[in-house]
Protein backbone atom coordinates (compact mmCIF):
# COMPACT_ATOMS: atom_id res chain seq x y z
CA UNK A 1 0.00 0.00 0.00
CA UNK A 2 1.40 3.45 -1.12
CA UNK A 3 0.96 6.90 1.26
CA UNK A 4 -2.02 8.75 0.93
CA UNK A 5 -1.87 10.77 -2.41
CA UNK A 6 0.77 8.76 -4.68
CA UNK A 7 -1.46 6.08 -7.09
CA UNK A 8 -0.02 5.20 -10.28
CA UNK A 9 -1.37 6.06 -13.90
CA UNK A 10 0.67 3.47 -15.62
CA UNK A 11 2.00 0.26 -15.52
CA UNK A 12 5.34 1.27 -15.88
CA UNK A 13 4.90 3.46 -12.47
CA UNK A 14 3.21 0.38 -11.41
CA UNK A 15 6.03 -1.66 -10.96
CA UNK A 16 8.33 0.92 -9.88
CA UNK A 17 10.72 0.18 -7.32
CA UNK A 18 11.45 3.47 -5.93
CA UNK A 19 8.14 5.54 -6.01
CA UNK A 20 8.75 8.53 -3.71
CA UNK A 21 11.43 10.86 -3.66
CA UNK A 22 11.46 10.35 0.12
CA UNK A 23 12.13 6.83 -0.32
CA UNK A 24 15.02 7.29 -3.15
CA UNK A 25 16.90 9.84 -0.76
CA UNK A 26 16.22 6.95 1.58
CA UNK A 27 18.19 4.43 -1.03
CA UNK A 28 20.68 7.06 -2.06
CA UNK A 29 21.95 7.78 1.70
CA UNK A 30 22.07 3.91 2.42
CA UNK A 31 23.94 3.33 -0.22
CA UNK A 32 26.65 6.88 0.93
CA UNK A 33 26.99 4.61 3.86
CA UNK A 34 27.76 1.49 2.78
CA UNK A 35 30.46 2.98 0.45
CA UNK A 36 32.13 5.38 3.40
CA UNK A 37 31.80 2.07 6.17
CA UNK A 38 35.38 1.68 5.60
CA UNK A 39 36.25 5.04 6.64
CA UNK A 40 34.42 5.23 9.63
CA UNK A 41 33.74 1.22 11.02
CA UNK A 42 36.32 -0.30 12.52
CA UNK A 43 38.37 -3.16 10.63
CA UNK A 44 36.27 -5.82 12.63
CA UNK A 45 32.96 -4.11 11.83
CA UNK A 46 34.42 -4.57 7.72
CA UNK A 47 35.31 -7.87 8.09
CA UNK A 48 31.97 -9.11 9.06
CA UNK A 49 30.56 -6.49 6.69
CA UNK A 50 32.70 -8.65 3.71
CA UNK A 51 30.90 -11.89 5.08
CA UNK A 52 27.50 -10.16 4.92
CA UNK A 53 27.93 -9.04 1.65
CA UNK A 54 28.73 -12.20 0.04
CA UNK A 55 26.17 -13.86 2.28
CA UNK A 56 23.41 -11.46 0.47
CA UNK A 57 24.43 -12.50 -3.02
CA UNK A 58 24.17 -16.30 -1.94
CA UNK A 59 20.73 -15.44 0.07
CA UNK A 60 19.06 -13.87 -2.96
CA UNK A 61 19.98 -16.22 -4.93
CA UNK A 62 18.14 -19.07 -3.34
CA UNK A 63 15.19 -16.40 -2.48
CA UNK A 64 14.77 -15.83 -6.49
CA UNK A 65 14.81 -20.31 -6.64
CA UNK A 66 12.98 -21.24 -3.30
CA UNK A 67 11.12 -17.94 -2.04
CA UNK A 68 9.61 -16.51 -5.73
CA UNK A 69 9.66 -19.84 -7.74
CA UNK A 70 8.49 -22.27 -4.73
CA UNK A 71 11.71 -24.60 -5.39
CA UNK A 72 13.06 -26.15 -2.13
CA UNK A 73 16.73 -26.00 -2.29
CA UNK A 74 19.13 -27.65 0.37
CA UNK A 75 22.40 -27.29 -1.69
CA UNK A 76 23.03 -23.82 -2.55
CA UNK A 77 26.12 -24.48 0.08
CA UNK A 78 27.42 -26.62 -2.76
CA UNK A 79 26.24 -24.39 -5.60
CA UNK A 80 28.90 -21.77 -4.12
CA UNK A 81 31.53 -24.74 -3.71
CA UNK A 82 31.29 -25.09 -7.21
CA UNK A 83 32.02 -21.65 -7.78
CA UNK A 84 34.36 -21.26 -5.50
CA UNK A 85 36.83 -24.10 -6.76
CA UNK A 86 36.26 -22.24 -10.42
CA UNK A 87 37.45 -19.25 -8.99
CA UNK A 88 40.16 -20.42 -7.47
CA UNK A 89 41.49 -22.88 -10.16
CA UNK A 90 40.99 -20.51 -12.87
CA UNK A 91 42.90 -17.66 -10.76
CA UNK A 92 46.17 -19.94 -9.65
CA UNK A 93 46.30 -22.44 -13.04
CA UNK A 94 45.24 -19.72 -15.78
CA UNK A 95 45.84 -16.36 -13.82
CA UNK A 96 42.66 -15.29 -15.09
CA UNK A 97 41.67 -11.71 -14.20
CA UNK A 98 38.47 -11.62 -11.51
CA UNK A 99 36.69 -9.99 -14.22
CA UNK A 100 37.11 -12.72 -15.54
CA UNK A 101 36.74 -15.70 -12.76
CA UNK A 102 34.18 -14.61 -11.29
CA UNK A 103 31.32 -14.39 -14.06
CA UNK A 104 32.46 -17.98 -15.45
CA UNK A 105 32.62 -19.18 -11.54
CA UNK A 106 28.70 -18.23 -11.55
CA UNK A 107 28.16 -20.28 -14.66
CA UNK A 108 30.27 -23.59 -13.79
CA UNK A 109 27.54 -23.32 -10.49
CA UNK A 110 24.86 -22.94 -13.27
CA UNK A 111 25.47 -25.34 -14.91
CA UNK A 112 25.52 -27.54 -12.05
CA UNK A 113 22.44 -27.07 -10.27
CA UNK A 114 20.85 -26.84 -13.71
CA UNK A 115 21.02 -30.30 -13.79
CA UNK A 116 19.26 -30.50 -10.43
CA UNK A 117 16.56 -28.09 -11.34
CA UNK A 118 15.82 -30.99 -14.53
CA UNK A 119 14.72 -33.32 -11.70
CA UNK A 120 12.70 -30.22 -10.66
CA UNK A 121 10.36 -30.91 -13.42
CA UNK A 122 8.92 -34.20 -12.04
CA UNK A 123 9.23 -34.13 -8.14
CA UNK A 124 8.10 -31.52 -5.60
CA UNK A 125 8.13 -31.26 -2.06
CA UNK A 126 9.79 -33.36 0.57
CA UNK A 127 11.85 -35.51 -2.64
CA UNK A 128 13.37 -32.41 -4.23
CA UNK A 129 14.50 -31.45 -1.14
CA UNK A 130 16.20 -35.35 -0.87
CA UNK A 131 17.75 -34.70 -4.30
CA UNK A 132 19.16 -31.25 -3.64
CA UNK A 133 20.55 -32.49 -0.46
CA UNK A 134 22.18 -34.84 -2.41
CA UNK A 135 23.83 -32.44 -4.35
CA UNK A 136 26.16 -31.59 -1.20
CA UNK A 137 27.34 -34.92 -1.08
CA UNK A 138 28.18 -35.08 -4.58
CA UNK A 139 29.94 -32.04 -4.62
CA UNK A 140 32.02 -33.53 -1.12
CA UNK A 141 32.62 -36.73 -3.08
CA UNK A 142 33.77 -35.23 -6.16
CA UNK A 143 36.00 -33.02 -4.42
CA UNK A 144 37.59 -35.32 -2.13
CA UNK A 145 38.00 -38.16 -4.50
CA UNK A 146 38.81 -36.73 -7.92
CA UNK A 147 42.43 -36.73 -8.78
CA UNK A 148 44.04 -34.03 -6.56
CA UNK A 149 46.04 -32.59 -9.20
CA UNK A 150 42.16 -31.24 -10.56
CA UNK A 151 41.22 -30.06 -7.14
CA UNK A 152 43.15 -30.08 -4.50
CA UNK A 153 41.39 -33.40 -2.82
CA UNK A 154 41.61 -32.75 0.90
CA UNK A 155 44.38 -30.03 0.67
CA UNK A 156 41.82 -27.22 -0.93
CA UNK A 157 43.64 -24.67 -3.28
CA UNK A 158 44.97 -21.54 -2.55
CA UNK A 159 43.67 -18.62 -4.62
CA UNK A 160 45.55 -15.68 -5.06
CA UNK A 161 44.77 -12.43 -4.66
CA UNK A 162 42.49 -10.42 -6.74
CA UNK A 163 44.31 -7.34 -8.79
CA UNK A 164 43.18 -4.41 -10.89
CA UNK A 165 45.14 -3.04 -13.31
CA UNK A 166 48.33 -4.41 -11.41
CA UNK A 167 47.07 -3.37 -7.75
CA UNK A 168 46.42 -6.22 -5.06
CA UNK A 169 42.97 -6.50 -3.42
CA UNK A 170 43.69 -7.80 -0.40
CA UNK A 171 43.05 -5.71 2.42
CA UNK A 172 39.75 -5.80 4.45
CA UNK A 173 39.19 -2.16 2.80
CA UNK A 174 39.87 -3.36 -0.94
CA UNK A 175 37.74 -6.39 -0.59
CA UNK A 176 34.62 -4.76 1.00
CA UNK A 177 34.54 -2.42 -1.99
CA UNK A 178 35.20 -5.33 -4.10
CA UNK A 179 32.44 -7.61 -2.58
CA UNK A 180 29.96 -4.49 -2.56
CA UNK A 181 30.12 -3.90 -5.70
CA UNK A 182 29.26 -7.08 -6.77
CA UNK A 183 26.62 -7.25 -4.72
CA UNK A 184 25.08 -4.15 -5.54
CA UNK A 185 25.18 -5.47 -9.27
CA UNK A 186 23.59 -8.66 -8.26
CA UNK A 187 21.14 -7.44 -6.16
CA UNK A 188 20.05 -4.60 -8.70
CA UNK A 189 19.76 -7.87 -11.24
CA UNK A 190 17.67 -9.26 -9.15
CA UNK A 191 15.21 -6.74 -8.72
CA UNK A 192 14.98 -6.73 -12.43
CA UNK A 193 14.88 -10.56 -12.61
CA UNK A 194 11.51 -10.59 -10.03
CA UNK A 195 9.54 -7.77 -12.09
CA UNK A 196 10.08 -9.39 -15.65
CA UNK A 197 8.43 -12.27 -17.02
CA UNK A 198 10.65 -14.56 -15.43
CA UNK A 199 9.69 -13.59 -12.04
CA UNK A 200 5.82 -13.44 -12.80
CA UNK A 201 6.18 -17.06 -14.20
CA UNK A 202 8.44 -18.10 -11.37
CA UNK A 203 5.41 -16.81 -8.93
CA UNK A 204 3.29 -18.61 -10.74
CA UNK A 205 4.64 -21.96 -10.85
CA UNK A 206 5.10 -21.34 -7.09
CA UNK A 207 1.73 -21.09 -6.32
CA UNK A 208 -0.09 -23.79 -8.53
CA UNK A 209 2.28 -25.43 -11.24
CA UNK A 210 -1.01 -27.14 -13.18
CA UNK A 211 -2.40 -24.00 -13.68
CA UNK A 212 0.48 -22.28 -14.88
CA UNK A 213 0.74 -24.95 -17.14
CA UNK A 214 -2.62 -24.24 -18.35
CA UNK A 215 -1.82 -20.47 -18.96
CA UNK A 216 0.70 -21.61 -21.57
CA UNK A 217 3.70 -20.97 -18.93
CA UNK A 218 6.33 -24.19 -19.82
CA UNK A 219 6.40 -25.34 -16.07
CA UNK A 220 9.63 -27.47 -16.53
CA UNK A 221 11.70 -24.39 -18.22
CA UNK A 222 10.52 -22.27 -15.52
CA UNK A 223 11.66 -24.92 -12.74
CA UNK A 224 15.18 -25.80 -13.89
CA UNK A 225 15.56 -21.51 -15.10
CA UNK A 226 14.89 -20.97 -11.13
CA UNK A 227 17.64 -23.61 -10.19
CA UNK A 228 19.92 -21.97 -12.63
CA UNK A 229 19.48 -18.58 -11.16
CA UNK A 230 19.85 -19.19 -7.54
CA UNK A 231 23.31 -21.59 -8.82
CA UNK A 232 24.72 -18.71 -10.57
CA UNK A 233 24.03 -16.09 -7.68
CA UNK A 234 25.49 -19.02 -5.56
CA UNK A 235 28.71 -19.44 -8.08
CA UNK A 236 29.28 -15.70 -7.81
CA UNK A 237 28.73 -15.50 -3.70
CA UNK A 238 31.37 -18.43 -3.81
CA UNK A 239 34.22 -16.72 -6.05
CA UNK A 240 33.80 -13.54 -4.04
CA UNK A 241 34.70 -15.81 -0.64
CA UNK A 242 37.35 -17.48 -2.50
CA UNK A 243 39.33 -14.19 -2.90
CA UNK A 244 38.26 -13.05 0.62
CA UNK A 245 39.74 -16.10 1.98
CA UNK A 246 42.38 -16.69 -0.25
CA UNK A 247 41.99 -20.28 0.18
CA UNK A 248 39.23 -22.85 -0.49
CA UNK A 249 38.39 -26.40 0.97
CA UNK A 250 35.40 -28.52 0.83
CA UNK A 251 34.79 -28.01 4.69
CA UNK A 252 33.60 -24.97 4.17
CA UNK A 253 30.58 -25.66 1.72
CA UNK A 254 28.37 -28.39 4.15
CA UNK A 255 24.73 -28.64 4.59
CA UNK A 256 24.96 -26.73 8.02
CA UNK A 257 25.40 -23.63 5.60
CA UNK A 258 22.80 -24.52 3.23
CA UNK A 259 20.60 -24.59 6.20
CA UNK A 260 22.01 -21.44 7.23
CA UNK A 261 20.91 -20.03 3.96
CA UNK A 262 17.46 -21.05 4.24
CA UNK A 263 17.66 -19.77 7.33
CA UNK A 264 18.15 -15.94 6.19
CA UNK A 265 15.09 -16.24 3.64
CA UNK A 266 12.51 -17.74 6.37
CA UNK A 267 13.79 -14.89 9.18
CA UNK A 268 13.64 -12.26 6.28
CA UNK A 269 10.77 -12.98 4.67
CA UNK A 270 10.16 -15.60 1.78
CA UNK A 271 9.62 -14.01 -1.55
CA UNK A 272 10.76 -10.34 -0.97
CA UNK A 273 14.12 -9.84 -2.29
CA UNK A 274 14.63 -7.05 0.34
CA UNK A 275 13.33 -9.65 3.33
CA UNK A 276 16.56 -11.62 1.82
CA UNK A 277 18.73 -9.34 2.74
CA UNK A 278 17.36 -8.37 6.17
CA UNK A 279 17.44 -12.33 7.33
CA UNK A 280 21.32 -12.21 6.39
CA UNK A 281 22.01 -9.14 8.54
CA UNK A 282 20.02 -10.88 11.39
CA UNK A 283 20.96 -14.55 11.53
CA UNK A 284 24.75 -13.03 11.08
CA UNK A 285 24.76 -10.90 13.45
CA UNK A 286 23.43 -13.61 15.99
CA UNK A 287 26.47 -15.80 14.43
CA UNK A 288 29.19 -12.92 15.36
CA UNK A 289 27.44 -12.87 18.66
CA UNK A 290 27.40 -16.63 19.23
CA UNK A 291 31.21 -16.26 18.18
CA UNK A 292 31.97 -13.51 20.55
CA UNK A 293 30.56 -14.68 23.63
CA UNK A 294 30.69 -18.27 23.38
CA UNK A 295 34.11 -18.13 24.26
CA UNK A 296 33.77 -15.81 27.75
CA UNK A 297 30.91 -18.15 28.66
CA UNK A 298 32.93 -20.84 28.23
CA UNK A 299 35.74 -19.28 30.17
CA UNK A 300 33.18 -18.08 32.91
CA UNK A 301 32.13 -21.59 33.24
CA UNK A 302 34.85 -24.42 32.51
CA UNK A 303 33.13 -27.07 34.12
CA UNK A 304 30.77 -27.14 31.03
CA UNK A 305 32.94 -27.42 28.62
CA UNK A 306 33.22 -25.18 25.98
CA UNK A 307 31.64 -27.78 23.23
CA UNK A 308 28.81 -27.49 25.46
CA UNK A 309 28.63 -24.25 25.60
CA UNK A 310 29.04 -23.62 21.71
CA UNK A 311 26.36 -26.45 21.55
CA UNK A 312 23.56 -24.85 23.48
CA UNK A 313 24.26 -21.29 21.32
CA UNK A 314 23.52 -22.94 18.30
CA UNK A 315 20.77 -24.58 19.63
CA UNK A 316 19.54 -21.00 20.61
CA UNK A 317 19.89 -19.84 17.09
CA UNK A 318 17.65 -23.37 15.97
CA UNK A 319 15.38 -22.06 18.75
CA UNK A 320 14.89 -18.38 16.83
CA UNK A 321 14.42 -20.13 13.34
CA UNK A 322 11.91 -22.73 14.81
CA UNK A 323 10.04 -19.60 16.04
CA UNK A 324 9.97 -17.75 13.47
CA UNK A 325 8.37 -21.27 11.06
CA UNK A 326 5.82 -21.28 14.28
CA UNK A 327 5.08 -17.29 15.03
CA UNK A 328 5.95 -15.68 11.85
CA UNK A 329 5.90 -17.75 9.03
CA UNK A 330 6.22 -15.01 6.50
CA UNK A 331 8.81 -13.44 7.93
CA UNK A 332 10.00 -10.31 9.39
CA UNK A 333 8.94 -7.72 5.91
CA UNK A 334 5.50 -9.44 5.82
CA UNK A 335 5.35 -7.64 9.57
CA UNK A 336 6.95 -4.39 8.69
CA UNK A 337 4.46 -4.01 5.37
CA UNK A 338 1.07 -4.99 8.17
CA UNK A 339 3.07 -2.03 10.59
CA UNK A 340 3.02 0.17 7.03
CA UNK A 341 -0.15 -0.72 6.09
CA UNK A 342 -1.78 -0.03 9.51
CA UNK A 343 -0.16 3.55 9.76
CA UNK A 344 -1.03 4.20 6.41
CA UNK A 345 -4.53 3.81 6.98
CA UNK A 346 -4.88 5.03 10.31
CA UNK A 347 -7.44 5.30 12.01
CA UNK A 348 -9.69 3.49 9.75
CA UNK A 349 -9.72 -0.31 10.35
CA UNK A 350 -9.30 -1.21 7.08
Amino acid sequence: MDPSGVFSVSYRQDRKLVRTKWQALFLLGFMALLYLAPFYASPRIVAIGNIMLISAVVAVGLQICTGYAGQINLGQAAFMGVGAYTAGLLAQKYQMSFLLTIPLSGLSAAAFGFLFGLTAARIKGFYLALTTIAAQFIFHFAVLNLPSSWMGGSNGVTVPAATLFGLKISSTNGLFYLNLVFATIMIAGAFGIVRSRFGRAFVAVRDDDVAAGIMGINVARTKATAFLIGAFYAGVGGALWAYMIRFVGVDQFTLFNSIFFIAMIIVGGMGSITGALIGVFIIRMIQEVIATVGPNIAEAVPFLGGDIVFASMNMFLGGVIAMFMILEPRGLMHRWNIIKSSYRIWPFPY
